[in-house]
C-alpha cells in the first residue's frame, strides 16, 4: 500500500521517492524531516489532495492551512484512504503558536477527531494529539537514510577539525543559539580549534557573529543558504556538532550529524535523545567538558560515533522506520 505525505497548500513542490532516498544530488527537497516519512516507504510528498494516490496519507497541519487540512481529511476518506495527521512544525514554541488561538484549537480538535490517527515526530506531542481526540497517536521519529551508502558523508578523523554549531535563530529563546555560539567560542579559543557558524539571519546575525570574530580569528561565518549536500560536507569537516536547543524539536541537527558520522552534543530533540542521549542529558558544564574530550581524544570520538551509528541503524534508519499501514 502506498504511503504519501500531503502538505495542503504548502510551498514545497511535489516530489516522489520511487527509489527511497535517491542520491544527494537529486533535484527537489532532500529525504529528511517530513519528506523522509514518504521517502522511507518509496512514496510521495504532495501539496494538492487531488495528486495523492490511494493508500495511507499523512496530512500536515500548519497555522494557515487548518481548514484546507480538514477538507483534505474528509475528501481522502471518501476516496477510501487511511488518513493520519501531524503538525508540520513540532517544536514546543511552534506548537504553542499554532494552537494559541481558540478558533485554531477548535479546528485542530476537529481534524484530530476526523482522522484515523496522528503521527508525532516528537514524544511530547503524543498526549496532545490524544487529548484533541485522535483515535490513536504514535511517536515515529523522522528517519534518516543512514543505511544507504550514497548518504554517508563521513570523512577520516584526521581530516576533521573543530566545532560546528548546528542551530540558528538568535531571536527564538528556546533555541539558545547565542548561548551555544558563545560557549563554543570559549572552547574554540581555549583549544585553538576552528569554529563554524552558518548565518541565516542576514545583517542582524552577521553583526552578532562579526563581533565575536574580532576576538576569535578561528571563527568562520558561512552565509546561507547552502544546498543540503554542501551543508553536510561543510559539517563533516568538523569533529563535533554543538547546540543547546531546548525546543523539543524532531531533531534535524542530530539527524544531519548522523549522516556525517559525527557526535552531536546538546539539544533535547527526539533524535538527539535517541542517538546521542549521553550528550543530550548533560548540563552545560559537563557538556563543555565532553566537547573538549571529543575534540582532543580520538578513542572517545570513535566510541561516540560507533554508539550513535548502532542506535541509528536500529531505530532511525529507513529500514527501521515503522510507518502505519
Amino acid at each position: 500500500m502506498s504511503f504519501s505525505v500531503l502538505n495542503p497548500g504548502g510551498r514545497d513542490p511535489e516530489r516522489t521517492f520511487p527509489d527511497g532516498p535517491g542520491k544527494p544530488g537529486d533535484p527537489g527537497h532532500p529525504p529528511v524531516n517530513y519528506h523522509a516519512y514518504a521517502a522511507c516507504r518509496c512514496g510521495g510528498f504532495y501539496r494538492e489532495e487531488k495528486s495523492v494516490p490511494a493508500g495511507t496519507v499523512l496530512v500536515l497541519l500548519r497555522k494557515r492551512n487548518l481548514r484546507r487540512a480538514l477538507a483534505a481529511v474528509a475528501s481522502l476518506h471518501r476516496r477510501g484512504c487511511r488518513v493520519f495527521v501531524s503538525c508540520k512544525e513540532s517544536g514546543s514554541h511552534q506548537v504553542a503558536d499554532l494552537l494559541g488561538d481558540a478558533a485554531r484549537w477548535n479546528l485542530f480538535r476537529e481534524i484530530c477527531a476526523a482522522a484515523d490517527g496522528a503521527i508525532s515526530s516528537t514524544p511530547e506531542l503524543v498526549p496532545l494529539y490524544r487529548a484533541a481526540g485522535a483515535p490513536r497517536a504514535e511517536f515515529v521519529p523522522t528517519p534518516y537514510p543512514v543505511d544507504f551508502p550514497a548518504w554517508d558523508f563521513s570523512r577520516p578523523l584526521d581530516k576533521r577539525h573543530g566545532i560546528f554549531v548546528g542551530t540558528r535563530e538568535f531571536d527564538t529563546p528556546s533555541r539558545n543559539h547565542l548561548a551555544a555560539v558563545v560557549l563554543a567560542d570559549g572552547i574554540s579559543r581555549g583549544l585553538r580549534c576552528p569554529l563554524a557558524v552558518v548565518n541565516t539571519e542576514g545583517r542582524h546575525g552577521g553583526m552578532i557573529l562579526k563581533s565575536l570574530q574580532k576576538w576569535n580569528p578561528l571563527l568562520a561565518v558561512i552565509e546561507a543558504p547552502l544546498p543540503y549536500p554542501d551543508y553536510l560536507r561543510l559539517m563533516a569537516r568538523h569533529r563535533i556538532v554543538w547546540q543547546l536547543d531546548s525546543s523539543a524539536v524532531p531533531g534535524q541537527v542530530a539527524g544531519d550529524a548522523l549522516l556525517c558520522r559525527m557526535p552531536c552534543l546538546g539539544g533535547n530533540g527526539a533524535i538527539e535523545r535517541i542517538a546521542f542521549g549521553e550528550f543530550s542529558a548533560a548540563g552545560r558544564e559537563e557538556l563543555a567538558a565532553r566537547a573538549r574530550d571529543l575534540l582532543q581524544t580520538d578513542d572517545a570520538w570513535q566510541a561516540a560515533v560507533h554508539r550513535a551509528g548502532a542506535l541509528a541503524r536500529e531505530s532511525l534508519s529507513f529500514r527501521a522506520a515503522r510507518m502505519p499501514e
